[in-house]
């Protein structure tokens, strides 16, 4: 069972784990063990909350297909159990980020004490530029 938040758990049989070969260099190892981690998650027919299903849809993720589908690839690792690992804390982290929701912002007018501090440096700056031209005798 993957804990996303205290509310919304998924459990393991709809998150589909394949093994698969690594890419790239690796010796001769790499061509003979499965180490790598393939994760799909199809969020539409998961027990997801509506609106994580929505804001998943919405989301604008390569990793993400148009019907919803999360497909991660974990081959950092050298063993399948530490890629397993991060392909699931990798889709927990795309499913938290997508659902995070901005602290809608309300615009502040400045304080009366801040615009006369404003205004009073203002004016002492302006004194001193004053007080650079050419002196007459």
């Amino acid at each position: 069972m993957l804990v996303i938040s205290h509310s919304v758990q998924l459990p393991d049989s709809e998150i589909e784990l394949s093994a698969i070969r690594a890419q790239g260099a690796g010796g001769q190892n790499v061509n003979k063990v499965s180490s790598a981690v393939h994760l799909r998650f199809d969020s539409q027919a998961s027990s997801l909350p509506s609106f994580h299903k929505e804001r998943l849809l919405l989301w604008r993720d390569s990793r993400i297909t148009s019907d919803g589908v999360v497909v991660i690839k974990a081959q950092q690792y050298r063993t399948q159990e530490q890629n397993r690992a991060d392909a699931l804390k990798r889709l927990k982290a795309l499913i938290l980020e997508a659902t995070h929701v901005e602290k809608a912002r309300r615009p502040t007018k400045p304080t009366l004490g801040s615009k006369k501090r404003r205004l009073e440096g203002k004016s002492q700056r302006g004194s001193i530029k004053a007080g650079r031209g050419k002196v007459e005798y």
